[in-house]
């Protein structure tokens, strides 16, 4: 690691804790705490308002910022190509919301960095991607999930079987060109998962939800890990078997 870098990361450090002690600094940026000691020395003298002293623990002044510079060029090219590939599977409110990320990040880096990362040769059409009426109802879930308020669904399953559904939506998972909401479904009293594209009629209700034990994000998720390991090891043993 470059010194200039050393000297940022132990700043990041000593801004994130109340008090930080060299002992941790050296351990967290593997070098010695003698090393710690000049690079404190060497940022109090270049202004940067550092109070405590060695054997004690560091801690920032008051009001102190960095500047807002705090990527690579490895970085930004990385969220450019992160910001390309969401915008085509995302809803519109959040698409926009990821380009005007993208656009203060790109503003904080020098000319060079900035038209190197623009110009980054990763791309994601916005052919296949998701249409606009599955934008929307996208759009609608995520903020009923985020609003704990429930919805009520038209839905197709794959055997095209229509099926009229009230749910509390706990989450959208995406699967690559697919979209799904999970969610405690109140008329099967049992976790599901609606494929976006196959949700024909919604609705958001007046009514909210609260998180009840049993019917939570959490204890869905718990429940398929519970069911994959199950079923892994019944394939062991099957093999074993074998």
């Amino acid at each position: 690691m470059r010194r200039a870098d050393r000297l940022f990361q132990i700043v990041q450090l000593i801004r994130g804790r109340r008090l930080t002690t060299a002992a941790f600094l050296a351990a967290r940026l593997e070098v010695s705490e003698r090393t710690v000691y000049r690079d404190v020395g060497q940022l109090q003298h270049q202004g940067v308002p550092i109070e405590g002293e060695a054997g004690v623990g560091y801690r920032l002044g008051r009001g102190f910022e960095l500047p807002p510079l705090m990527f690579t060029q490895g970085e930004a090219n990385a969220l450019v190509a992160a910001a390309r590939v969401a915008q085509a599977w995302l809803d519109a409110g959040l698409a926009g919301e990821v380009e005007g990320a993208l656009g203060k990040i790109l503003s904080v880096l020098p000319p060079t960095a900035r038209a190197s990362a623009e110009s980054l040769a990763l791309y994601a059409q916005e052919v296949g991607g998701l249409t606009p009426a599955e934008q929307n109802l996208l759009q609608a879930v995520r903020e009923a999930a985020q609003a704990r308020r429930k919805l009520r669904l038209g839905y197709l399953d794959l055997a095209d079987l229509p099926s009229q559904r009230v749910v509390r939506p706990l989450g959208c998972f995406y699967w690559g060109k697919i979209w799904t909401l999970s969610a405690w479904c109140e008329t099967r009293q049992d976790f599901r998962s609606f494929r976006i594209d196959r949700i024909r009629q919604w609705q958001v209700l007046d009514a909210s939800f609260r998180d009840e034990a049993g019917k939570t994000l959490a204890d869905m998720l718990r429940k398929v890990k519970g069911e994959l390991a199950a079923k892994a090891a019944r394939g062991n043993n099957g093999n074993s078997a074998g």
